[in-house]
């Protein structure tokens, strides 16, 4: 089924070459169009990939080749580009269709396993961590933009554990890395000290990661800016 927009075609790219030459803001275009500041910066960057073009509503989605979508998935998780220079590369229309692949790729990587037997054995194999250990292996994690294979490589343990532990505490907090599984120590045995150092040290990675992405925002603007 066709998709319709709500604004023309012709007005996307006024707007859009109006923030690439400078003449105004990200910010203040998106609010005159009454659209997000994210909707408008994905307009920046399709104009910026594709050219004027690629702000046309298409009659149906674009789809791109198997190749295409594991070559792009794996060269994000191992940490060879951003989003941006991702979807540049491999001529992807939007942030958006490269984050649900990841996504997809997260929620069943089993599907989408590497060729090569060496590296699906580490990803495949778990071991057995400290709360300790949980906790600098997610605040290692979300510091790396939530970089989840160059996790598992560096501390030796499985995609999926990773994967699960950075979920767990996004959705519940610290206490959820405790594991109460046979004799182990529970989160009520645990220090308030050893509470406290997880506390800091987990939001000290998402204070580095925030300032990463507003860095590397800041960054795209001046860029496209200059384009």
């Amino acid at each position: 089924m066709g998709r319709k927009s709500k604004i023309p075609y012709e007005l996307k790219v006024i707007n859009v070459e109006e923030y690439i030459k400078g003449n105004k803001s990200a910010s203040e275009l998106a609010s005159t169009l009454g659209i997000s500041i994210e909707q408008f910066r994905r307009w920046v960057h399709k104009y910026n990939v594709t050219g004027a073009a690629g702000l046309r509503t298409h009659p149906k989605n674009r789809s791109y080749s198997t190749e295409v979508k594991h070559s792009s998935v794996n060269d994000y998780i191992s940490g060879k580009g951003s989003l941006c220079d991702i979807c540049n590369k491999y001529n992807i229309s939007s942030l958006s269709v490269l984050q649900g692949w990841i996504l997809k790729y997260n929620n069943s990587h089993n599907k989408w396993k590497s060729h090569n037997t060496k590296e699906n054995k580490i990803m495949t194999k778990g071991r057995k961590t400290t709360y300790k250990e949980r906790v600098e292996i997610v605040a290692f994690c979300i510091e790396n933009n939530d970089n989840y294979q160059l996790t598992s490589d560096k501390y030796k343990i499985s995609y999926q554990q990773v994967y699960t532990w950075v979920r767990k505490y996004k959705e519940n907090g610290y206490e959820s890395l405790k594991d109460n599984r046979g004799k182990r120590k529970n989160i009520d045995q645990i220090s308030e000290a050893e509470k406290l150092n997880a506390q800091i040290r987990l939001l000290k990675a998402k204070n580095k990661q925030l300032e990463m992405e507003n860095n590397f925002l800041k960054k795209l603007e001046e860029i496209e800016r200059r384009g």
